[in-house]
This record gives C-alpha cells, structure tokens and sequence, in this order.
C-alpha cells in the first residue's frame, strides 16, 4: 500500500477548500508533474485566505506525495503517472459494460462471512427480518491498480453453491447462473459518498476522497432479489456518460436521454 493511500485531509475547512482544490488540479491534469505551484503569498490572495492556511494544505499535499517543497526552488507537482485508462461508462450500455470490466480485471477478495441481512438489504430485496445471507467485500483492480470496492449480499441458499475461492476467481453473475439462478433483471442508482478510512485504504486514495457510488438489486424470474450490490468507484479511474438529445419545441425545448442508442464512449 502506498504511504499516501490514508493521507488524512489537513485540519480547518479553509485549508481542505485549497487542499483538494489543487488536489484536483494535480490528478486532473492541468497542473503538470514538475510544474512549479505559485508562491504561498499568491496562492493565500488567490484563495482569500492566510499563508498559515495555505501551508497547511501544501503540508498534506507533501505528505501524499503530490507536491515537493524546496529550499530555494518553489513547490513542485509530482503528479502520479497514469496507470491505467481510465473506464468510461455509458448509462444505456452500463450493465454490459460492468460485465466486461468483471471479466478483464482481477479481484482481491477482502472478507468472506455469512450473517443477517443488514436492515438496508432487507428492505430493497424484500427479504424477512434476520435472512441469512453471505457477504462478501471485494476490490477489482486493473493492472495493479485497485479502481472499484464491491460488497455483495446474496441469499445463503444461494451462496452454499459456491467457495470462498470461487469469488476470488470469478464473476459474481457468473457464480449465480452457475448456482442455477434465472436473472431476470435488475435495478441501480448512481450516487456519491466520502471514502471512510477503511475504504481508503483499499483504494489506495485519501481518507474523505470523493467516490461513485453504485446500489444495485438484481431480481430472478420470480421477482426474488438474488443479490445486492454497494460498490465504491474511484472517479479518477472511472466515469459514467449519458447521450443527450435536444428536444420540443419553442420554450418547451430541453435535453432528454437518448436512451437505448449507443452514445460513443470515450
């Protein structure tokens, strides 16, 4: 794990403002590994606030590895070399694309138990109070870079007909069909949260570092929920992207989802 995978953000709202917002800067792009930041006194006038502040934020900067502080020569950007392409996503091809993703990367299982159902999973899958489920929490990673925190509930019932092992080498959906379930369909909503120190660290990013958040519930031909998903995405690994097309007439003219047309994924 890298040193600056739990980075905490540095203490005071004013210097997490300038803290994540050269942060961005840096895994953005547009400020370039080995470019010299403006001086303390600039970056204070240009964030209205103090040169203690502005320190403090350079401080944690330094700490996570993404700038340099030298005697006599400025503050440097040492941005991170990219590691992988970064995964865009299409709302209207999501879920196949999701399917790949689960197929060309690797996982790294986590934890591995069964137990009640959370009162959340319960709720969205219909199930009774205190139904056995299997929980699992996995990281998908593409090349050595960890871009997804997945955990999964699945009936017991269900579960009993795969390993531990077999999570680790395999695809979800596919364990299912496997067991013998019929899915039918399923329902998703994108979000986004905080990471938490655990999370961080498994993403390798920093401790209140934004992350996608996806909820789905899959249903079989029954209409039973077979499996609920809360996964974590790192938006500097992944992105999601909706076609728009402009329509009505007159006052009435806005922009709609081109739904069930490809929208050209960069």
């Amino acid at each position: 794990m890298r040193a600056e995978a739990v980075q905490i953000l540095p203490e005071g709202v004013k210097a997490r403002r300038v803290y994540l917002s050269v942060r961005d800067q840096i895994t953005a792009g547009d400020l370039r590994d080995g470019e010299t930041l403006p001086s303390e006194q600039k970056l204070a006038e240009t964030f209205g606030v103090s040169r203690v502040t502005v320190r403090r934020a350079l401080e944690a900067l330094a700490q996570g590895g993404l700038i340099e502080r030298r005697a006599g020569r400025g503050t440097m950007v040492r941005a991170r070399p990219a590691a992988g392409q970064r995964a865009a996503m299409n709302f209207n091809t999501l879920m196949p694309q999701l399917v790949e993703m689960g197929q060309t990367t690797t996982a790294r299982l986590l934890s591995f138990s069964y137990g009640a159902a959370p009162d959340f999973v319960s709720s969205s899958m219909g199930f009774e109070s205190e139904t056995k489920v299997q929980i699992a929490t996995r990281v998908r990673l593409a090349g050595d870079v960890p871009f997804s925190h997945l955990t999964t509930y699945v009936p017991a019932q269900i579960a009993q007909n795969y390993s531990e092992n077999d999570l680790a080498t395999t695809p979800l959906f596919q364990l299912l069909e496997r067991s013998g379930v019929q899915i039918k369909e399923a329902h998703q909503s994108v979000g986004a949260t905080l990471a938490g120190p655990e999370v961080a660290e498994a993403l390798e990013v920093e401790v209140g570092s934004a992350l996608l958040s996806l909820r789905r519930v899959v249903r079989d031909v029954n209409g039973s929920g077979v499996e609920y998903l809360a996964g974590l995405y790192r938006p500097d690994m992944f992105r999601l992207e909706m076609p728009l097309t402009r329509v009505g007439r007159g006052s009435e003219r806005h922009w709609e989802p081109t739904i069930g047309q490809d929208g050209g994924s960069a």
